[in-house]
């Protein structure tokens, strides 16, 4: 995970951008946050040097802000204690133009410093996962990541009750009204959209190796390579929504990657790839030996799954998705089998894997990959063994241990000693503090529906 340089080097950086890219008229300096979404700010181009020497001055609280980006006080920060500035420094190598922006704009990631010390904020979701990926590194461990995000196409105007429906793709007259699982027509009717956006993502190094028209109507998967940097795995999800979200608003629709936005449509996940490999970089999973390692890891997954459902699932909504199919609610694992939640591919080799498919798209990818990765060490280091493996459809419904809603994952989340090992406790407390308040945002205004049943 690469990290802020000095200023010189910033600058060097910077300059030599500006001198290729002389059209440039902003810059967009932005941080994760535990939502997994991007905030900052624009800078005008003739102060855009200055990100890269002093770093940009904005709310240090912004990292732990609620899905609209509004702070509710988490843990005393915010309100309590004046809601101080952190200083964010420019992330090397992440500096690159944004292709769909109306005006020529370039964009750098950012890390949230301490504006006095200098020093990382332990509730930086991308600080979290560095410390989970130093444990696994310590432990010999090197994971290799890479993730999956689904998304819906949808009509930025909504309807006059609130709701939303499907976009018109640029060149059709009508959205779709059928499904069109793995179509390739779909795919070629999408085909503007779809090469804006693997043209976006090779402009910006995010690794884009396929897109597949999914199960709902309207949804589209797109994946992502593998990478021996799990911090880069994660980022590189954060910016494919980036680049997904703005190159559909400026094609006059908007990319959803909200976990169910329609009721009787598949749901949107968010799907990590793990494989272990040795100092050579060679997949230990694929080599004499691997199989037993690779149970072992899946072992450490179903150990934690009901822990850290409440950063894999972490809104209101979040839970909707769990009704639909090919979503888990068990902790069965099984061979190409994609009824389970942790899926071993029919692949060999350096291609050997499991597939973690209990996230949704709408969770954070850094404290989801940071929760996998806990687990899959915890089942390594502990040699753990798993249940057998499901065949076929997973029969037994939900799990009787799972949470049940938000609320109960939250509380199994902030209490779980065995996650509080991996992922620190203060951390976990603020994630569910958050969390809680932003759920009573939400039901604090009535729903229509309420209307239907108890007026």
């Amino acid at each position: 995970m690469t990290e802020p340089i000095t200023p010189l080097a910033a600058l060097k950086e910077w300059q030599e951008f500006a001198h290729a890219h002389p059209h440039i008229t902003a810059l967009d300096a932005f941080i994760i946050d535990v939502n997994g979404n991007t905030l900052g700010k624009r800078l005008a181009v003739g102060d855009a040097h200055k990100a890269f020497t002093d770093g940009v001055q904005f709310s240090s609280c912004a990292l732990i802000a609620d899905a609209r980006g509004l702070g509710h006080n988490v843990q005393g920060m915010g309100a309590s204690d004046g809601d101080p500035d952190g200083t964010a420094k420019p992330i090397a190598g992440t500096l690159h133009v944004v292709p769909w922006a109306r005006a020529s704009t370039a964009q750098v990631l950012c890390s949230m410093r301490h504006t006095e010390t200098g020093a990382s904020l332990w509730f930086d979701p991308r600080e979290v996962l560095r410390e989970v990926v130093a444990r696994c590194h310590k432990a010999g461990v090197f994971p290799v990541v890479a993730c999956e995000l689904e998304f819906f196409l949808i009509d930025p105007r909504r309807e006059p009750d609130g709701g939303i429906k499907l976009a018109t793709m640029p060149g059709r007259g009508s959205a779709p009204r059928r499904a069109a699982n793995l179509s390739m027509d779909a795919i070629e009717e999408s085909s503007v959209f779809l090469n804006s956006v693997a043209d976006a993502a090779a402009q910006q190094g995010v690794p884009v190796c396929g897109a597949v028209a999914e199960y709902g109507i309207g949804q589209f998967e797109v994946n992502l390579g593998h990478v021996a940097d799990a911090g880069l795995a994660a980022d590189h999800a954060v910016l494919l929504k980036r680049i997904v979200k703005g190159v559909a608003q400026s094609m006059g629709m908007l990319a959803s990657f909200m976990a169910k936005p329609f009721t009787k449509q598949a749901g949107s996940g968010l799907h990590v790839h793990v494989s272990i490999a040795d100092a050579s970089g060679a997949n230990r999973f694929g080599l004499e030996g691997g199989e037993a390692l690779l149970q072992q890891a899946i072992a450490g997954m179903q150990a934690m799954m009901f822990d850290s459902l409440g950063f894999c699932a972490p809104n209101f909504n979040s839970y909707r998705r769990y009704l639909g199919p090919f979503v888990p609610t068990t902790r069965d694992w099984g061979h190409n089998n994609r009824a389970v939640a942790f899926r071993v591919p029919a692949a060999h080799g350096s291609g050997r894997r499991i597939e973690n498919r209990v996230a949704g798209a709408d969770a954070s990818p850094h404290l989801v990959v940071a929760a996998i990765l806990a687990a899959a060490l915890h089942g390594l280091t502990q040699q753990l063994s798993p249940t057998a493996p499901a065949v076929g459809r997973v029969q037994s419904g939900r799990d009787a241990a799972f949470p049940n809603g938000l609320l109960a994952a939250l509380e199994r989340l902030e209490h779980s000693s065995l996650l509080a090992t991996y992922i620190p406790t203060n951390f976990l407390q603020l994630f569910a503090e958050l969390k809680r308040k932003e759920y009573a945002a939400v039901i604090e205004e009535l729903f229509i529906r309420e209307f239907d049943f108890y007026l």
